[in-house]
């Protein structure tokens, strides 16, 4: 029986040091959509949108594991995949990753920054961003794969573990209730169908980081069979924890009157204070730097992924010797995104609003690739349940955007 056991411990240890691209998925889903969208989404409404989280993780999940499943089985990425549909998709794919890619960086740097002014900096967000965008640069140019690897291995445990503690004692916790301060969520106002769809758009990720996926297994030269294994580990990982930083905004604000705030720095004081309310005061310190690395982590995945895809799109459309260098489009990225910062942002929540939003509404465009790619590939890609959910993905990805589009207009 001891043996047994110590070779069940063993193979558990053995696939847990395997993981690789399922810990940057991670990486990048958790970051805005859970420290920033989550905790708001409790703050605001209580625990009524946990239903999102669960039909988001449900609808998205056939769209997320094709990235490593199809990057295994036909051993190229899926922009390449979406090649073979024909030209119109990856030019498709294109203007869909040139209309979100500098807004998304944009706002999950901008977070960062105020993470990092809430420790003590006391510098412009602008410049901060600059710092962040920088350190991010000579990291993906020295190290790549592999230092992503190992960083965001360290950080998923911290963030998991003061995550899960905090939420286990938020519950119980004492805070003056105002009645009139209690939101209720309702289909029929704007401003709840507007923060429904930016709370949807990247919870767990947008829809492109399975392309990202894609590209990440096959830089990672990973042996067959374990993709599944390493993607459900980081899917189900950002399911959890997505519930638990609602549930803590719930506990930790709902219903006292607190009014969120809009600049990053102040509510990066908000979010430390609610897990520094559950954990006790020694915590500032740790929960600072678990939230900063978090957030780090998914700028730095961010900053590594885009410009590898536009590298991808630019030789599957054949755009030039210039367009295919990676380089090229890391330092497109850089700039854009400094710009976009420096003078196109009022408030971290217009700018997450923004980024969240747009890559809700072209959502639908990439799922529906993704299911023609799947139908008219070799490859046994999903199961039948799996294209049955993947049809009604598609459906609540198009019915929720046509509901903002009529509110919008």
């Amino acid at each position: 029986m001891g043996i047994q056991s110590n070779c069940y411990f063993s193979c558990v240890v053995s696939k847990l040091k395997s993981l690789g691209p399922g810990l940057l998925y991670a990486g990048a889903a958790i970051g805005v959509s859970h420290l920033v969208q989550s905790t708001k989404a409790g703050a605001q409404y209580g625990y009524i949108l946990i239903i999102a989280i669960v039909l988001a993780h449900l609808f998205k999940y056939p769209f997320f594991i094709l990235g490593p499943r199809y990057a295994e089985r036909a051993e190229e990425s899926l922009v390449s995949g979406y090649a073979k549909i024909g030209k119109w998709a990856v030019i498709l794919l294109l203007i869909l990753s040139l209309s979100t890619m500098f807004t998304v960086q944009a706002a999950v740097t901008l977070v960062t920054s105020g993470l990092i002014q809430n420790m003590g900096v006391s510098l412009h967000p602008a410049l901060v961003s600059l710092g962040l965008l920088s350190i991010c640069f000579v990291i993906v140019r020295i190290g790549n794969f592999s230092i992503l690897d190992n960083l965001m291995k360290v950080i998923m445990i911290v963030l998991s573990i003061s995550t899960f503690a905090a939420f286990l004692l938020s519950f119980g916790m004492e805070r003056e209730i105002i009645p009139t301060a209690k939101t209720v969520f309702t289909l029929t106002n704007k401003n709840d169908i507007t923060f429904l769809l930016a709370f949807v758009g990247w919870m767990p990720a947008p829809l492109d980081l399975a392309i990202w996926h894609s590209i990440w297994t096959l830089s990672s030269g990973m042996k067959k069979s374990k993709g599944d294994f390493d993607f459900k580990v980081g899917f189900y990982g950002t399911a959890i924890l997505g519930v638990c930083f609602l549930v803590l905004g719930a506990n930790t604000m709902y219903g006292t009157g607190t009014v969120l705030e809009a600049s990053s720095n102040g509510f990066a004081a908000q979010l430390i204070n609610a897990f520094t309310t559950c954990l006790g005061g020694w915590s500032y310190g740790l929960i600072s730097i678990a939230a900063f690395t978090t957030m780090f982590s998914t700028t730095l995945t961010c900053f590594d992924a885009m410009p590898r895809v536009m590298e991808h799109i630019s030789k599957e459309l054949n755009l030039g010797e210039g367009f295919k260098s990676n380089l090229l489009w890391q330092i497109s990225l850089f700039l854009g995104t400094m710009l976009i910062l420096t003078y196109a942002v009022s408030s971290m929540s217009q700018m997450v609003n923004f980024a969240t939003i747009m890559s809700f509404i072209t959502a639908p465009a990439l799922a529906m690739l993704s299911y023609q790619l799947v139908s008219q590939s070799p490859y046994q890609l999903w199961s039948k349940g799996e294209k049955r959910l993947a049809v009604g993905g598609i459906v609540f990805l198009l019915l929720f955007s046509i509901i903002y589009l009529i509110h919008f207009f």
